[in-house]
């Protein structure tokens, strides 16, 4: 097929037209096997410059298989890598020259194929289910993808985003996270194993990540029914690090309010004249709703207002909004049926991220040839698989969220329920 390379002198001729900048993705031998134990099967590679995309095969039952070595060297020689998802492609290709355009379209949803729902819904379990799948179908299927984002691959994003991140999620996702096997048979059905991996996904309107794989979602683990109990560390305990008030946090960093008080939900138990436990839900319900009511005139929520008619305002005249850490920005052409508050939610959670991005990377450089991981992050909550050998490396990791201003509370267990 005019469209396969298969054989050494093809991939030869292919390299010889000296492409510099192409769209790339990596077809795995099933998508049910994390990208961390998986190897490949095909490469979509499509030159930006190229009428059509190509093949290169590793493993299929179809073709040939070309000599990893040489697709190596292909691929490092490429000026611009451009791809859907860089942090799997990370697993592949730990190259420099990556760009994530996911952010770019944020809403995008791959085509429907029937051929690919039928193999992967009847053998779901089969570890080499790419590799067996008609080829042309596999063709069909990504060939439409490049047709679909490649107006896309040269809009800019931001650098956080397209280099800081999938770094940062590939490395917590291989950390892995170890299960009690007969405790966690109860529970999930996935296959019996003792190390199962998390799947980060930041590619969302707000860039706030999710965390699903094989069924499981790990932004959500049941808190009551003993279901977080099948995790256990592989070291010697689980530490987990939870920032304080994180969002009146940064509001108030956001507007210029300075807390007086260390415990920043005793200050609003103060302001509003009630008990600790009622300030935290009347504060959620005036950040999330929207509605100050009778607490509208306190001087919090005057300056709070005013940002908010400040950001709405630039939104409107000049189209976008950029946020500020990470410099993501919101256009308002592609969102819908906005509000003031609505934006100051997508504003704030989009600063969240880039924030703990930010911090991921400083307490990364810490654990660097280190037993101790960061397992496990869940927007104001950070997981380490801990040994206890290196007690001294959380110092240095609470040094980094005090850098921040950020007040923390610390936890300790044997397995992911802390309660």
């Amino acid at each position: 097929m005019f469209y396969i390379i298969e054989n050494k002198e093809q991939l030869q001729k292919f390299s010889a037209r000296a492409y510099k900048d192409v769209f790339i993705e990596v077809i795995p031998n099933s998508p049910f096997t994390h990208p961390s134990q998986s190897s490949i099967s095909l490469i979509y590679l499509h030159p930006l410059n190229a009428r059509k995309g190509y093949f290169l095969c590793l493993k299929h039952n179809e073709t040939l298989s070309l000599d990893e070595e040489n697709v190596d060297s292909l691929i490092s020689s490429f000026t611009n890598i451009y791809t859907l998802d860089k942090k799997q492609l990370l697993y592949f290709y730990p190259l420099k020259n990556i760009h994530d355009i996911s952010l770019n379209i944020p809403t995008y949803t791959k085509p429907n194929s029937i051929v690919h729902s039928k193999y992967y819904n009847k053998y779901k379990y089969h570890t080499e289910i790419n590799e067996i799948i008609p080829i042309s179908k596999h063709y069909e299927f990504y060939t439409q993808i490049y047709k679909d984002i490649k107006q896309h691959c040269y809009m800019p994003v931001s650098s956080v985003f397209s280099n800081k991140a999938p770094i940062i999620f590939n490395i917590i996702e291989k950390s892995g996270l170890k299960v009690n096997p007969q405790l966690f048979e109860d529970y999930f059905e996935i296959p019996n194993q003792d190390i199962i991996y998390t799947q980060y996904h930041y590619n969302t309107l707000t860039t706030r990540p999710s965390n699903k794989f094989n069924g499981i979602n790990f932004m959500a683990l049941n808190k009551k029914d003993g279901s977080k109990k099948c995790f256990i560390p592989q070291n010697s305990r689980f530490i987990e690090i939870d920032i304080s008030a994180y969002h009146p946090t940064m509001v108030g960093q956001m507007i210029g309010y300075d807390f007086e008080d260390k415990d920043i939900h005793q200050e609003f138990a103060d302001m509003y004249g009630v008990s600790y436990d009622e300030s935290k839900s009347i504060t959620f319900r005036m950040f999330y709703g929207g509605d100050f009511g009778e607490y509208k005139d306190l001087p919090f929520f005057i300056k709070m207002k005013e940002f908010i008619n400040k950001m709405w305002k630039e939104f409107n005249d000049k189209g976008y909004i950029q946020e500020e850490i990470g410099k993501h920005i919101f256009y308002k052409e592609k969102l819908e049926k906005m509000n003031p508050f609505k934006l100051f939610n997508y504003y704030l959670q989009a600063r969240e991220t880039a924030q703990n991005i930010y911090i991921m990377w400083e307490i990364l450089k810490i654990l660097r040839n280190h037993k101790t991981k960061l397992t496990l992050y869940i927007y104001d909550s950070f997981t380490f698989d801990f040994h206890d050998d290196e007690k001294h490396l959380l110092e240095d990791i609470l040094n980094v969220f005090e850098n921040k201003k950020l007040n923390v509370k610390i936890k300790s267990s044997k397995t992911l329920d802390f309660n």
